[in-house]
């Protein structure tokens, strides 16, 4: 089964970027919407392929998170809930 996701905020210095499994170095990246652009278009039917690290926009799913005082000055928070924010 194939995910299709689209990657809006690359984390910079990250992105790794290969045309038929040769890495490659003659690109930009605007990293505040994720777009990778050649200096040369590469050849037609040639696979892009990229690796990345990225970071996903969230909320908090609730109002309040239940902290448990196990020590004087040290709190415990067993899970804070999120949910992912699509633009």
């Amino acid at each position: 089964m194939t995910h299709w996701r689209t990657i809006t905020r690359p984390v910079a210095g990250t992105v790794k970027v290969a045309i038929n499994g040769a890495l490659r170095q003659d690109w930009t990246l605007d990293d505040a919407i994720g777009l990778v652009t050649f200096t040369t278009a590469p050849a037609s039917g040639a696979i892009v392929t990229a690796g990345f690290e990225f970071d996903v926009p969230v909320r908090f799913d609730t109002d309040s998170v239940r902290v448990q005082a196990s020590t004087f000055a040290a709190g415990e928070v067993p899970s804070v809930p999120v949910i992912e924010v699509r633009a």
